[in-house]
């Protein structure tokens, strides 16, 4: 079997893909169950139903699946936000559909999230392993800054708050839950959901101010 773990993803057949997919699942799903450190290649084969060295065929390494992983569940996150998202038309409601949807992804995909918060407890910056680093939560920070500012632009939010400030505070917020997710797995997802969405809406909506029409008048003068 000749190894094939340089093949570009245009390069690599449909079963290659499909191979990769598999083990990519596996190591999630052992990732989740055993934790990290007992996550071993071995046992991913075992799960998987192949041998260690198929694995091989198809990955430098075990960096190299874990890398995967992160890459696979950043995108099926974004795949399961996005649209909820897009689905609002107005600044509220994009904010809260943003928050919501985070941690229903959490929710529905509890082995994805247990296996990503696995990995980045124990992957070390510039050992070769995936980067769960600051780069990437600041990237996050910057996009959600940039929504919020819009939403400011059109008078849809409040003004007078500083959108990295606020950015930076709910990714904070979410980006805690699934640590408490892994310690704590009869955790009310939706429910810390529901409440982050409420507090970060008072945080941001403007004010309604209701009209004083003075005195109200008596039907009988």
């Amino acid at each position: 079997m000749s190894r094939q773990v340089n093949k570009t993803a245009a390069d690599r057949t449909f079963i290659e893909e499909a191979r990769r997919a598999q083990l990519v699942a596996c190591a999630i799903e052992t990732i989740a169950e055993l934790g990290y450190g007992q996550a071993s290649l071995a046992r991913i084969a075992e799960r998987a139903g192949i041998s260690k060295g198929v694995i091989g065929y198809h990955f430098a390494g075990k960096d190299e699946l874990l890398s995967e992983v992160v890459g696979e569940v950043m995108a099926r996150a974004e795949d399961y936000i996005r649209p909820r998202v897009s689905a609002e038309s107005t600044g509220p409601a994009v904010l809260r559909a943003y928050i919501e949807a985070s941690l229903a992804f959490m929710a529905e995909h509890r082995n994805h999230v247990l296996a990503l918060v696995e990995i980045g407890r124990n992957s070390r910056p510039g050992d070769g392993g995936p980067s769960l680093g600051p780069r990437f939560v600041e990237a996050s920070i910057g996009s959600l800054a940039k929504l919020l500012a819009s939403f400011q632009g059109t008078h849809e939010l409040r003004s007078d708050f500083d959108p990295m400030v606020v950015a930076t505070a709910i990714r904070a917020a979410i980006d805690s839950v699934p640590r408490r997710l892994a310690d704590h797995h009869e955790l009310d997802v939706a429910h810390y959901g529901r409440e982050l969405a409420d507090l970060f809406d008072l945080a941001t909506r403007k004010e309604q101010h209701v009209q004083d029409h003075g005195p109200e008048r008596r039907s009988d003068q």
